[in-house]
């Protein structure tokens, strides 16, 4: 079970460089179930995700390099490349600070997993953590494939603050 929260950043931590990351290329096959394969350094990575906002169910299985490549070509949307940053916070949860890059370069987002939905329920983000987007399903990756960085950015700023 995969329960996470997710934000939109408008401001970077101090000090992001000295926190370890991963270049991750990923896309969909599907987003009605959500089929994603990902590149994250060496390792390959067929994902299948059940519905769901703040809790869902999350499968992974390993792919080869050739795996992934075959099933890159069949993606249906736009690639999502990003640099996740690995910050630990003052609550003793993992932040996953993901700065897109290529066609949604700009695009700022973090995402912090709990072992239970009251812990996450229960969370306080740091400062520098902008709104929370955990039940707009919109933020979800396989829904940003879907859209062009125009997009995407045009329903950010319709966004109530």
């Amino acid at each position: 079970m995969e329960i996470e929260r997710k934000f939109l950043i408008n401001t970077l931590p101090d000090g992001l460089s000295k926190y370890p990351s991963d270049t991750i290329r990923q896309a969909y096959i599907s987003t009605d179930p959500v089929i994603r394969v990902r590149q994250k350094s060496n390792d390959y990575i067929l994902t299948i995700k059940s519905q769901g906002l703040l809790a869902r169910e999350e499968t992974e299985l390993p792919l080869s390099e050739e795996s992934f490549s075959h099933l890159l070509k069949k993606a249906d949307g736009i690639p999502i490349e990003k640099v996740r940053y690995r910050i630990p916070d003052s609550h003793g949860y993992l932040i996953e600070l993901d700065i897109f890059r290529g066609a949604y370069e700009g695009f700022i987002m973090a995402e912090v997993e709990f072992p239970s939905v009251e812990e996450a329920l229960a969370y306080t983000p740091p400062a520098w953590f902008g709104k929370d987007v955990t039940d707009n399903p919109e933020f979800h990756n396989s829904r940003l494939s879907q859209r062009n960085k125009e997009e995407i950015f045009q329903f950010l700023n319709a966004l109530p603050q």
